[in-house]
């Protein structure tokens, strides 16, 4: 079932709020207990409901909060003790979002009494007060405490620490506050439980670039004051994702330096996550925006290629497909097809000369033996040692678990891991544990795109959304039976630069660099899809 984002993150005048305050004999919540519990219950600014209790704190309550909130040990002689009263107070609450003024406090001193009672500690969405008092109007009172900004802004009522009294006025100020953040595009929970973790951002005047962003799927483009793009990201709330670069924990590194040069956000609006997926990944590819770390990716993608088309077959790496040979890739850096390469030959001694060794070769009279051969590591043919035979095994070994039909290379490798583990080794046996692992995920993403791409032309079904998929490349959506046809947010015909690439793969059937990114968002997809279908 999908649920729409109301329904997700509902508006704040749908929302039932529960304002809680509570007295206590101290200031911990593992100590003294609690006096006093006062909540009140809102939706659409209106009371709906309230609980108020006197307890019995099971200790003397000091001279000093005495004289503080006029609660004695008479007033709380024949109050229930606090086990009596949690489930109430848990009924009361419900799946409200909790809201107090300090609230990790009350909240700290209700969790306390509900674990050691034996209840789960409450995992409703709070709201601080405080924390929003100092987001939307510090510089406009003395301090955040409850009862200087009721008195700053006039509110109804007045705190007397008392619960009850305390929380009216909590309520108060609430509502009050939530009004101030309708000024920066505050009117759903979701902006609301975020407002303060952005309190402190330096661009978070910006901030109104986002109020006319929409709460879909799709893709979200940083432009500077020139209208060129700085960064392209996808999203399945375009709204939340693009305000979330204003929070405290993502102001650093890049992300500052990117907001600072941010004058506005286009975005294309799409009626799934996949074809903002592969979106984002097409306009990067032609882009290459200067703050996207993808962007660079394309150019470091390299192959390894058996050289199954020489008469004495080696492994190595290339940065162009062909249809000579048999080929692992495209592999995301140089470095991961060199690990493969030095993982194989770890275990079976290919040659690893670079010479030519055609039909016609002759050895040279002076030919040496290679290093590694003499190690018993390779063999060398360009020496004349090798014997055809055996290496025609080895090839064979190596093409066969390239091409999936079978893990010998896998195997020899899990048995030196082991190896080297039994003989306590183990820096060496992880070295080989991480080569295994770079191996197969290699091979289970061949064997993945290779699948494929054999199945054609095909159209999938999923959540009201048809995808035309050829070849692993998505070539047009259709959302209630309405092809869908990309704009950015100004109106901006976008078709070239969203374009599916024109040959996505070689003749043979091999991905290349510039198409792998969006076909394996389509093998995720689809993996998901099969997965959810299994259970």
């Amino acid at each position: 079932m999908q649920y729409s984002f109301e329904q997700l993150s509902p508006q704040l005048s749908h929302v039932t709020f529960c304002v809680l305050d509570i007295e206590t004999a101290g200031g911990s919540p593992t100590g003294e207990g609690i006096t006093e519990i006062g909540a009140v219950k809102y939706q659409g600014g209106q009371e709906i409901d309230r609980f108020n209790v006197l307890i019995h704190p099971g200790c003397t309550i000091p001279p000093f909060i005495v004289t503080l909130t006029g609660i004695s040990d008479h007033m709380v002689r024949n109050a229930p003790p606090v086990a009596d009263v949690l489930p109430s107070l848990i009924d009361f609450i419900g799946d409200s979002v909790f809201v107090a003024h300090n609230a990790r406090f009350d909240l700290g001193f209700v969790n306390a009494a509900l674990v050691a009672h034996g209840y789960d500690s409450l995992t409703n969405s709070v709201i601080d007060t405080v924390q929003l008092a100092r987001r939307l109007i510090r510089n406009e009172v003395p301090n955040c405490k409850l009862s200087t900004l009721a008195s700053c802004l006039n509110l109804p009522h007045q705190p007397i620490h008392r619960a009850m009294d305390d929380v009216l006025a909590t309520g108060d100020l609430l509502h009050y506050l939530i009004e101030r953040a309708a000024a920066l595009g505050v009117f759903y929970l979701e902006d609301l439980l975020a407002l303060p973790s952005i309190s402190g951002h330096p661009q978070s005047k910006k901030l109104a670039a986002t109020n006319n962003l929409p709460r879909s799927p799709g893709v979200y483009m940083f432009v500077d004051e020139r209208n060129a793009i700085l960064y392209v990201g996808k999203a399945t709330n375009i709204r939340t994702r693009v305000r979330s670069y204003f929070g405290t924990n993502e102001s650093r590194n890049k992300v500052g330096s990117l907001l600072k040069l941010m004058h506005a956000v286009h975005y294309i609006e799409t009626p799934d996550a996949l074809t903002a997926e592969v979106l984002e990944s097409r306009i990067i590819g032609k882009l290459r925006p200067r703050y996207n770390r993808a962007g660079t990716r394309v150019e470091k993608y390299c192959y390894v290629r058996f050289t199954t088309d020489e008469e004495w077959p080696r492994l190595v790496v290339t940065k162009t497909p062909s249809d000579k040979g048999i080929f692992i890739g495209p592999l995301s850096t140089r470095s991961a097809a060199r690990d493969i390469i030095d993982a194989i030959e770890s275990v079976v001694p290919l040659r690893r000369c670079t010479a030519r060794l055609g039909r016609n070769y002759k050895v040279p009279e002076d030919a040496q033996v290679c290093s590694a051969a003499r190690l018993g590591l390779a063999q060398c043919p360009c020496s004349g040692t090798a014997d055809a035979s055996t290496y025609a095994d080895l090839v064979r070994r190596v093409s066969d678990t390239l091409l999936g039909q079978s893990t010998a290379v896998i195997d020899q490798l899990e048995t030196k891991m082991r190896a080297h583990s039994e003989a306590q080794r183990f820096e060496e046996a992880a070295m080989v544990r991480d080569r295994i692992n770079t191996i197969t995920s290699a091979l289970r993403k061949q064997q993945q795109t290779s699948s494929l791409l054999s199945t054609g032309d095909i159209t999938i079904e999923h959540n009201n959304v048809s995808y035309h998929i050829q070849c692993g490349v998505l070539q047009g959506t259709r959302y209630s039976d309405q092809l869908f046809t990309p704009l950015i947010s100004d109106g901006i015909n976008v078709s070239d630069l969203i374009a599916p690439p024109i040959q996505p793969h070689t003749a043979s059937g091999l991905v290349r660099p510039e198409a792998i990114d969006e076909i394996m968002c389509v093998v995720r997809f689809m993996n998901k899809l099969h997965n959810t279908a299994s259970h």
